[in-house]
């Protein structure tokens, strides 16, 4: 028991990492396919990335010490399924027999995927067979193969049971999401998608933490480039303990492009994601700009680099702008006090745009 409570941790672990990686381009897409970041949705799509380490984690690991395994064969009689139901139901407790708890897990353990099929990708029984067959079957031939060649034989049975009981779950997780109101499955774009909708400080809180996350991201892999060239080019193993230059390096890397990109389109990374744009101020607009760069987590990560008492400064102004994100018109936050912008919707140029030619 303890060691699935393990396994179950360990799959929620890597399903939100890989959902923070993932995050900004999700809401991107969000804002673009449905206007808005629907809570309900994205905890749905979290769910389907812990579910699809869930079934790798369950199904794989732990992996065994290679000299304590027992090869073992395959199971190819599709009629397998029929007799353990017949052994189960000879039994005098059926529904507590080993063979059918295990018919049962099969079954439940691919229900959720025929739901997503439904839910997320809008899609029926027949994708959703297809999904859990095809997934069913990567399992069972990485088990035959004995991960795919890491150990030298099969120590888990390639059983087509399983894929005949994972494939019924997933047409039965699809059939029962057709309880879902058909408004909330599929994909699709949604008809007022590109419709401005208000500027509120939640959204601004979306966008700054894109932004942060995105700054994160980038100056991370910059960082690790500059730690591997110093490590295997240059053979530079103090300056890669030191830290300094990948640090500089990275922090510059990610300010300038945040620089680049609001010079050139008046725009951050969470601006973007979000649909928003700052607007108006009385002064030149590449000035504006700039004091909006400064404002933001480009301009108070670079002065950090500048060193004491920079580098205090740029520590106090973190939660300065979450402050005056609260407490500034429609959170503008500190980009809009320096620059003398306000936010606004990006779709509302684009909405009327037709009703001004009209």
């Amino acid at each position: 028991m303890g060691e699935q409570v393990v396994l179950g941790v360990f799959a929620i672990a890597i399903g939100m990492a890989v959902g923070i990686v993932l995050f900004v381009p999700f809401v991107a897409i969000s804002y673009r396919r449905r206007g808005r970041l629907s809570f309900g949705r994205t905890m749905l799509w979290l769910a389907a990335l812990i579910y699809f380490w869930a079934i790798w984690t369950y199904t794989l690991l732990p992996l065994p010490d290679p000299d304590a395994i027992r090869c073992v064969g395959a199971i190819i009689d599709p009629m397998s399924v029929v007799h353990d139901l017949q052994r189960a139901f000879a039994s005098p407790q059926p529904l507590r027999h080993p063979a059918f708890l295990q018919l049962a897990f099969n079954v439940l353990l691919f229900l959720p995927l025929g739901t997503f099929v439904r839910v997320l990708a809008g899609r029926g029984v027949v994708v959703a067979l297809l999904a859990g067959l095809g997934l069913s079957l990567l399992v069972e031939t990485t088990q035959l193969t004995g991960v795919w060649g890491l150990y030298p034989c099969a120590y888990r049975f390639f059983d087509v049971g399983d894929l005949m009981t994972n494939t019924i779950g997933a047409v039965v997780g699809c059939t029962l999401a057709l309880v879902v109101p058909r408004a909330l499955r599929g994909s699709r774009a949604a008809a007022d998608a590109d419709q401005p909708r208000a500027v509120t400080r939640g959204r601004r809180a979306l966008a700054m933490l894109c932004d942060g996350l995105a700054y994160f991201f980038v100056s991370a892999v910059v960082a690790v480039t500059v730690q591997l060239w110093l490590a295997y080019v240059v053979d530079d193993r103090a300056a890669v303990l030191d830290g300094a230059a990948s640090e500089l390096v990275s922090t510059v890397a990610a300010s300038g492009l945040w620089l680049v990109l609001i010079l050139v389109t008046g725009r951050s990374v969470g601006d973007v994601a979000v649909q928003l744009r700052y607007t108006g101020s009385r002064l030149p607009m590449m000035l504006a700009r700039l004091l909006r760069w400064a404002g933001g987590i480009g301009g108070i990560g670079a002065l950090a680099l500048l060193g004491f008492p920079f580098d205090l400064i740029s520590s106090v102004l973190y939660p300065v702008a979450v402050v005056l994100l609260f407490t500034t018109r429609r959170g503008r936050g500190l980009p809009g006090l320096l620059s003398g912008q306000d936010v606004e919707d990006a779709r509302e140029r684009q909405a009327s745009a037709p009703a001004a030619s009209a």
